[in-house]
């Protein structure tokens, strides 16, 4: 395996890795960028962008949509959408069903504290397992469907409203492996999304003979024809083509701003990212390193070497730390997905990069690592000078540890001190009063907790 002199990311990265002639990652060159470009006038061109829909819309209804998760982006995202370009958005969250309560948290507090509309899709749960065990089975993905319907179902929701304008916050492949360069002011397109975000499989390829998903099933991920997306002239564009995008120092802006809560992460140091999802850097994220050999603390770590942040040395260092970590949302999941242990595994095996991995007798062994990348003279040479801050805030958030919780379907959307796991359980005296319900009622199968 060949891995960037500069950073942590190995050649068979799956959004595709090219290297120069002094092994260092087109990422890590397309991010040299960040350091060079004039982001005054990059700026200027998003607000000539704005000003044209403007004119377009005249002052009608909604003039763009925001797509958020409750997470860090997100706020900042609205932030600059709302409060410094002055526009009136539609807010679209796409419910994924692996909530957490401190996502909970902050999505009420998003609405709170923005002030926006918010359309949201929550699908059946049943519906929700079915796709799951397809992808599960067809492509070894337990999480398929969140990134198909946080890509999807913005885009139907522009052309439902005939709202033309999306405001996405990084175009995270261009971010990783330099994909594009900013000036390309790369967009939001269908091929984008399934061949980088969906891993190459579309919602129709969910259909075979042995699914029992038919397409009325799998309408929630189908993404708009280019016939509804032309009629309408919607186009998707991204935040980080037009400023400069630090996720962290972005992050800690949204905590000191808007009260952005945090919380700690199993399998990486970063503190700010997904705490929403139960999963994200969980279970799917182990996933990720058995199917490539990298994870989430690789992207991470990555992003701070870029930024300058940390060594490439300390990087491989929280590499060792994390990495190995064994999920311990699997047992939230699998009594969600009604599926037994070994099931579960024989359908991950089977995605395991053979140039990492070999299956011995005593069990799977790993064959390389960014560990075993050791520094030499290129290392030396495509080096950046450390500077800055590279600790992460912990807001001390409520989260409870995932082995022993279930995902909360639905929260409360506005924030007082009686949001779930605020303050109380149940709040004692005043006008709030607990609902008593019947549990056969509201029974959502394993693995939800109802609110």
């Amino acid at each position: 395996m060949i891995y960037c002199r500069r950073c942590l990311y190995p050649s068979n990265h799956p959004y595709g890795m090219v290297f120069d002639d002094h092994g260092v990652c087109m990422g890590c060159r397309i991010h040299e960028e960040k350091d060079s470009l004039n982001w005054h006038t990059r700026f200027e061109k998003l607000k000539e962008i704005i000003h044209r829909n403007t004119q377009r819309m005249g002052g009608k209804g909604f003039d763009c949509i925001v797509p958020v998760t409750g997470g860090g982006d997100s706020y900042f995202t609205l932030h600059v959408v709302k409060n410094i370009l002055g526009m009136n958005p539609l807010v679209v969250h796409y419910n994924s069903h692996f909530n957490t309560d401190v996502g909970i948290r902050n999505l009420a507090n998003l609405h709170t504290v923005f002030d926006c509309d918010q359309v949201t899709s929550t699908i059946s749960p049943v519906l929700m397992k079915k796709v799951t065990r397809q992808t599960l089975k067809k492509f070894g993905s337990m999480y398929w469907q969140v990134l198909a319907g946080n890509s999807t179902f913005p885009v139907q929701m522009a052309v439902k409203f005939k709202i033309p304008l999306i405001i996405w916050g990084v175009h995270g492949w261009s971010e990783q492996t330099g994909m594009f360069s900013h000036l390309d002011e790369v967009e939001m397109t269908e091929r984008c999304r399934k061949e980088h975000a969906l891993m190459g499989y579309s919602a129709e390829d969910l259909l075979d003979l042995k699914s029992d998903l038919t397409h009325r099933d799998l309408q929630h991920w189908v993404y708009p024809s280019d016939h509804e997306i032309e009629h309408v002239g919607v186009r998707g564009i991204y935040l980080n083509n037009y400023l400069r995008w630090d996720s962290k120092t972005q992050h800690e802006l949204m905590i000191k701003l808007y009260g952005y809560e945090t919380a700690l992460q199993q399998r990486t140091f970063n503190n700010y990212e997904d705490v929403h999802c139960a999963h994200s850097a969980g279970l799917h994220d182990y996933l990720k390193y058995l199917r490539y050999g990298y994870s989430k603390v690789h992207d991470h770590a990555t992003r701070e070497i870029r930024l300058k942040r940390i060594s490439r040395e300390q990087g491989i260092d929280l590499v060792k730390r994390y990495q190995d970590i064994y999920p311990d949302d699997i047992n939230i999941f699998l009594e969600w997905l009604e599926m037994d242990e070994a099931q579960f595994w024989s359908h991950a095996d089977q995605w395991r990069d053979p140039s990492i991995w070999s299956n011995t007798t005593s069990g799977w062994i790993m064959l390389d690592s960014i560990a075993n990348s050791v520094s030499d003279s290129l290392v030396e040479k495509a080096r950046l000078d450390v500077s800055g801050d590279h600790d992460f805030i912990y807001t001390g958030s409520q989260e409870p540890e995932l082995k022993d919780s279930k995902y909360i379907l639905m929260g409360r959307g506005y924030v007082d001190k009686y949001n779930f796991g605020a303050i109380e359980t149940i709040p004692m005296g005043g006008n709030l009063l607990p609902r008593e319900w019947k549990k056969e009622e509201i029974d959502l199968g394993p693995g939800y907790e109802v609110l």
